[in-house]
Parts: C-alpha cells; sequence; structure tokens
C-alpha cells in the first residue's frame, strides 16, 4: 500500500508489481501508466486494451492515434514524460464484457494509488479527461446527465480539466452527430497543450 513518504519512483515501483485483482484479469497483471514530476499535463483514461497489454506502452493503439490527432502531438511529444504523465483508472486490462467491448476498469486501481500517485503530480495544469469512468473519477459529482452534455460544457472544467470522450472507434458516429467536437473542443485541446508544451 502507498504510503504518505513514498518517493515517486518508489510509488511507481510498487504499482507495476502491483497484483491485488489478478484474479480478475484475463492476461494477468500488467500495469501500464506514466508519470513524471515535470509533466504539465496529465492523461485520464479508462484501462488498457490487448494491444496495449500486449507492448506495456500506454495508448499504443488506434484509440492512441486519434487522441494525439486531438491533442495535436507526435508520438515523440507524447511519450516523453517531461509532456505528458498517463494514469488510467485501471492500469491492467480488465477482459471483455458480454457484448464485445472492454470490461470497466478495476475500482482497486484508484481506490488504492491514485489518492497517492496523482498528488505527486505536483506541476500538472491540466488533466485530459477521456471517457465515461475518467469523467466520474475527476469531475466527481460535476459531470452533466451525459457524457456529450458534460463534453459540450468543457468551459466550465477549465483550466484545470478538459473533459473528452473515448477516442475509440465507437466516438467516429458520435462526432459526426457532435459537429461542435472538432469545431470548438479539440481547438481549445490543442491551443492550451501548445501553450502548456512551450514553457
Amino acid at each position: 500500500m502507498p504510503t504518505s513518504d513514498s518517493t515517486l519512483e518508489q510509488l511507481l515501483e510498487k504499482i507495476r508489481s502491483c497484483d491485488i485483482c489478478a484474479a480478475h484479469l484475463p492476461l494477468g497483471p500488467r500495469p501500464v501508466l506514466v508519470a513524471d514530476r515535470a509533466a504539465p499535463i496529465l492523461i485520464a483514461g479508462q484501462a488498457p486494451g490487448t494491444k496495449v497489454h500486449e507492448s506495456g506502452i500506454p495508448w499504443d493503439d488506434p484509440s492512441g492515434d486519434r487522441l494525439r490527432d486531438w491533442l495535436g502531438v507526435t508520438k515523440d511529444v507524447f511519450y516523453n514524460p517531461k509532456n505528458f504523465a498517463i494514469i488510467p483508472q485501471g492500469f491492467c486490462y480488465p477482459g471483455k464484457i458480454d457484448k464485445g467491448g472492454d470490461a470497466p476498469p478495476r475500482p482497486e486501481c484508484a481506490a488504492t494509488w491514485h489518492p497517492a500517485l496523482i498528488p505527486m503530480l505536483d506541476n500538472v495544469e491540466l488533466t485530459v479527461a477521456a471517457g465515461q469512468y475518467a469523467l466520474a473519477y475527476h469531475l466527481k459529482g460535476l459531470k452533466k446527465k451525459t457524457l456529450t452534455e458534460t463534453v459540450r460544457c468543457y468551459q466550465d472544467y477549465g483550466p484545470k480539466i478538459l473533459p473528452l470522450p473515448h477516442p475509440s472507434w465507437r466516438v467516429v458516429g458520435w462526432m459526426k452527430k457532435n459537429a461542435w467536437y472538432e469545431a470548438e473542443v479539440v481547438p481549445y485541446l490543442q491551443m492550451r497543450v501548445r501553450d502548456l508544451l512551450v514553457r
């Protein structure tokens, strides 16, 4: 369990060897995250998919490509830990649900590790919360009734938090129905990222 006097490096070592929910993980534990005290931007996602589980590299899949497009950054910039901390709600692949999609992130991760880990990232000026589970955690009781409404009201949460839909293939149809997202939210996100990374 994390302690208040843990250094970030010690805490990351504990997280990467965590197996508290191993019995529930179809592919076994393989925590995937990136954290550095220098990072001004925190990417708060949901949980790794199978490709990320295999590679051990966060957002190493088509969802990551779409996210980087939204952010307006290259892979080199994205994977520089001095730029982005990457802390999902669940650190390990959670398996599938009956309908074929990924299961929700295991709740043990956020409950066990986030309260110690996230405060250590004291240079973070923007948390990009992508997907319903990240929104629920980082916005606490402030999210709107639907994901669409929450993202549409993105300015209500600024400048510290920016709510986004999850960038999976399912978002393509959603974006067609909500043209304001690419017209308003994505340019705002890219502006914030540029401002934070050029300092």
